[in-house]
């Protein structure tokens, strides 16, 4: 389950100060209701995706014992 900043706050905030699981998390989202986004919609994704391109995207480098190499936003 996500605990974290809501849509509404984030949306008041550039996508470079949202956290990764943040990314990740309305990145999965907004992925899965795609056919029914509108253009803001389809605006807002795009815009979380190439910021997740521009940070190199939502692998961590490395694996430690508490941490897998994928972002998770639970």
């Amino acid at each position: 389950m996500y605990v974290g900043r809501d849509m509404t706050e984030l949306s008041m905030l550039p996508k470079n100060e949202w956290t990764k699981s943040e990314l990740a998390f309305f990145h999965h989202s907004l992925q899965q209701i795609v056919p029914y986004l509108n253009v803001e919609g389809q605006s807002i994704h795009r815009e979380i995706v190439e910021e997740i391109e521009s940070r190199g995207g939502l692998k961590r480098g490395e694996a430690d014992y508490t941490h897998g190499t994928k972002i998770s936003y639970d």
